[in-house]
């Protein structure tokens, strides 16, 4: 265990992908064996130690340099639940530091052509270039602090490159026309409700369209999946295309597990090409918790609110990650996952109000048997003044059998069934489709009354027939 980390470093350090020079392997060799045993540093190059309470975030096995994906349990890690989730950890030290608005500024991918390689040196540069009589000496500093010149002229350029450039700040979306029909039902300010519908496990169609074709006239659009549970299904963005060419409104997912910044952009630009407008930016369920063998699981190239921060980017300043033009904008409605319940309602709001400052337009939250254990997360939003800038889908589920109610209660993180339900279920014996119904219609009508919520999502997991009968049932 690291001496100033609460956690040990479980992957070995990261190895330069270039030649380095005689100086610069023996300053990274230094780093290494210095900031390892301190902080358990994975030498990504890129360090961060300073917004990060100095605890090495990188010791997160999906590498997520944002906050906690929506996986954390009970403040243990999902793809290896003998560890601490570093993250979670980081915002417990934050807190009991009063650091937690470090925590807010949206900070950069790694550029991984510096891994495994020393930051110190850059440092020195920087006060090289700064001047050290201007961090010294008072008259130079003009009535500011050593410590805020050097986080202005020196660590905040370092952590923040110019192909970057993150903040803390909310970013309003510049387009005010609404570019599909989800944005503008949310903007009218009528109750959305969307469903889900399952991509199928091989190339034929024929089903995929009779389900969309079965929720199309009940809902507002139909959301698709990119490869849940870390199984390979028909692509989102195939799912999605296959939908608009229906005349349904597909929301396309992407899932950073499968993609990179590079095809991040590529799918954005793409979807749009399609027809495609919604796209709901996500980290992914790890390789842990999909069929063997298994992908890497060690770590991702960019986190949900990266991803957010690119294709805000493209969509309201025309650029691409690495800063060229875009000629033709992107027109895009972007949403993000939200787990009220993964862990302390507190650090969670700080992890949603980053996905919203970012880019995030609505959230979609993970599923919800009782509307009212909703409220600490809602109010939380609201002291934050976050949920003026939001909206808010409900997840919902009809569940198809007895089974799947277990499998959800004991297996999923962030995903409670009340006792009270549990034991209706139970019950109903030969009925058990229309209680389960019964449930989800009366938890929607619970959750038509609570302030702040836009409306639901419902989720049928494969259970698509379910959906005109719970929506008949609601309307």
């Amino acid at each position: 265990m690291a001496v100033f980390t609460p956690v040990r470093r479980w992957q070995p350090a990261f190895r330069p992908f270039r030649r380095l020079s005689s100086g610069g392997r023996l300053l990274a060799f230094t780093e290494r064996v210095v900031k390892g045993p301190l902080f358990g540093c994975r030498m990504c190059g890129n360090c961060l130690l300073q917004e990060t309470a100095f605890i090495c975030h990188m010791e997160c096995p999906k590498g997520i340099r944002n906050g906690p994906c929506g996986g954390v349990n009970n403040g243990y890690c999902y793809v290896d639940p003998t560890r601490r989730c570093a993250w979670h950890l980081i915002y417990e030290r934050s807190r009991r530091m009063h650091r937690e608005h470090r925590l807010l500024e949206v900070l950069p991918p790694v550029d991984w052509d510096r891994a495994g390689t020393e930051t110190w040196g850059e440092v020195v540069r920087k006060v090289r270039e700064t001047g050290l009589r201007n961090i010294i000496f008072p008259s130079k500093r003009k009535g500011k602090s050593a410590g805020a010149v050097l986080e202005e002229k020196v660590f905040r350029p370092i952590r923040q490159p110019d192909w970057w450039r993150g903040d803390s700040e909310y970013h309003a979306p510049a387009v005010t026309e609404p570019c599909s029909r989800l944005e503008s039902e949310f903007r009218t300010g009528r109750f959305v409700i969307t469903a889900e519908v399952q991509p199928p496990l091989s190339a034929a169609t024929d089903k995929l369209e009779e389900k969309i074709r079965l929720v199309k006239p009940h809902v507002t659009a139909i959301n698709f999946t990119d490869g849940s549970s870390a199984i390979p299904r028909m692509s989102s963005a195939a799912c999605s295309a296959v939908a608009a060419s229906l005349g349904a409104e597909p929301v396309m997912q992407i899932s950073a597990r499968d993609n990179n910044r590079n095809s991040l952009q590529s799918q954005a630009i793409g979807a749009n090409a399609l027809g495609v407008y919604n796209i709901v930016c996500l980290s992914g369920d790890s390789p842990r918790v999909g069929p063997t063998p298994r992908g890497n699981l060690n770590i991702i190239d960019i986190d949900s609110v990266q991803m957010l921060w690119i294709l805000r980017r493209m969509r309201d300043e025309g650029i691409w990650l690495d800063g060229r033009e875009i000629k033709n904008r992107p027109k895009l409605f972007l949403g993000a996952a939200a787990s009220p319940f993964a862990q302390d309602p507190a650090l969670q709001v700080i992890r949603d109000r980053k996905k919203i400052n970012a880019g995030a337009q609505f959230l979609q939250t993970n599923l919800v048997f009782d509307p009212d254990s909703l409220d600490p997360w809602f109010e939380r939003l609201d002291k934050e003044q976050l949920l003026e800038k939001v909206f808010i889908l409900v997840g919902i589920s009809p569940l198809k059998s007895m089974n799947l109610a277990l499998y959800l209660h004991n297996n999923i993180p962030g995903v409670t069934i009340p006792d009270a339900i549990m034991k209706r279920l139970a019950g109903a014996g030969d009925k058990f489709a229309e209680e389960s119904i019964a449930i989800t219609v009366e938890n929607i009508r619970r959750l038509r009354e609570k302030p702040g919520v836009s409306g639901v999502h419902i989720m049928p997991l494969g259970w698509e027939v379910a959906v005109p009968q719970i929506i008949s049932q609601v309307l």
